[in-house]
């Protein structure tokens, strides 16, 4: 999102019959939407301090270095510009990755990964603040899903482009490890309400997703600051608890 300063005004003047024109400041809105590069490592193809707005909804996670791209995304906003994204959680399909690894190793006697790896909520405050990003909130929200059998929860991410973007993945997995998986999850996870299976039908099993959301702000100087360490005039212990006559604290 970005605002220019681009409309003008024709003014004929017919004493010379030539055309003057001047320039009068009136916002517009734009908006961009960018591609995902190959090579991660190229800049954003944009100035320092271009956009007031940047979002994004569920794109994070395919990012290998997202570091980097918070970087890039805190140079191209403008001070006080806002970050909003969304993206997969840690506890994102853990019961899918436990029943593939138990199954593989039982049946290879080694593991590898199965579901891509997903940032961990405790991790993304410290990955905002530090690019430079100010007055970060994050909030979580937990969802549960109910499938039939694990075969089709399977079929479901991979009609939605979520299959495994491991590096180190193996290219193919047997037949006998998604069976056994799929045997494994229905025992280790089943849902608990009856008719929870997409197709109304009961004995299926729940696959989790969390979601975190995310905003933070471009530093600029109308933003609140804490007060310096050591700066306070009183004490926690010097504030008094007295009772109400309703009986609470």
């Amino acid at each position: 999102h970005r605002d220019d300063a681009i409309a003008t005004e024709t003014n004929n003047n017919t004493n010379n019959n030539t055309d003057d024109t001047k320039t009068t400041k009136t916002k517009i809105c734009e908006t961009y939407k960018l591609a995902a590069s190959p090579d991660e490592r190229t800049p954003l193809p944009f100035p320092d301090a271009t956009f007031d707005l940047v979002l994004s909804s569920m794109s994070f996670h395919w990012v290998n270095d997202l570091p980097r791209l918070l970087a890039e995304i805190e140079r191209v906003l403008k001070p006080d510009g806002c970050l909003l994204f969304a993206l997969p959680g840690g506890n994102t399909l853990p019961e899918l990755r436990s029943s593939l690894v138990l199954s593989e190793l039982e049946r290879t006697g080694g593991v590898s990964t199965h579901v891509g790896p997903y940032v961990d909520l405790s991790n993304v405050g410290s990955l905002l603040t530090g690019v430079g990003f100010r007055l970060p909130t994050i909030d979580i929200d937990d969802i549960s899903i109910g499938y039939p059998n694990a075969m089709v929860l399977m079929e479901h991410l991979a009609r939605m482009g979520e299959g495994n973007a491991c590096a180190s993945r193996k290219e193919r997995v047997g037949l006998g490890t998604f069976l056994g998986g799929a045997c494994l999850y229905r025992e280790l996870y089943p849902a608990e309400e009856e008719g929870s299976g997409q197709d109304g039908s009961s004995g299926g099993i729940v696959a989790s997703a969390q979601v975190i959301y995310g905003i933070a702000w471009k530093e600029h100087e109308s933003q609140q600051v804490p007060d310096d360490r050591g700066s306070a005039t009183g004490r926690l212990t010097d504030i008094s608890v007295t009772k109400t006559e309703g009986g609470g604290d």
